[in-house]
């Protein structure tokens, strides 16, 4: 179940990453799930690998857990849409790998900058408090 919530934010980056890329090429952008299908069997392919990989990541919130369900998922996903006869021309390879790189990183690379903010002012706090607590010689 830790996994899960990891998971629905990736698919929903996914979809906006579909919806978005339809929209730019005056494309309908209700058939993003026509762009998108192939990443998001990509995406969850990616989480399988990650958690089966040796000295894994443990939490799939990191950023390393990140960069493994990102490669996964835009080398999948081209491969997938080249297999299903659509094209994968490398224009659009480099902008699904920068745009889905800045997505699926990029949200635990904030996550995990903020949980380290949230962390540091308890620890300066511990730190204050033990320093209070020594006797002056």
């Amino acid at each position: 179940m830790r996994y899960l919530p990891a998971v629905v934010v990736d698919v929903v980056l996914v979809l906006i990453f579909a919806a978005i890329g339809r929209a730019s090429h005056d494309e309908n952008p209700a058939g993003f799930l026509l762009t998108a299908w192939p990443f998001l069997i990509a995406l969850l392919i990616g989480h399988l690998l990650a958690a089966l990989l040796p000295g894994r990541p443990r939490r799939p919130w990191t950023v390393l857990w990140g960069a493994v369900v990102w490669i996964v998922t835009v080398a999948g996903g081209m491969l997938i849409r080249v297999l299903s006869g659509d094209t994968a021309e490398v224009p659009f390879i480099i902008v699904a790998t920068l745009v889905l790189g800045a997505f699926l990183v990029g949200w635990r690379a904030i996550t995990a900058l903020l949980r380290r903010r949230r962390s540091s002012p308890d620890a300066d706090e511990a730190t204050r408090s033990e320093s209070l607590d020594e006797p002056n010689d």
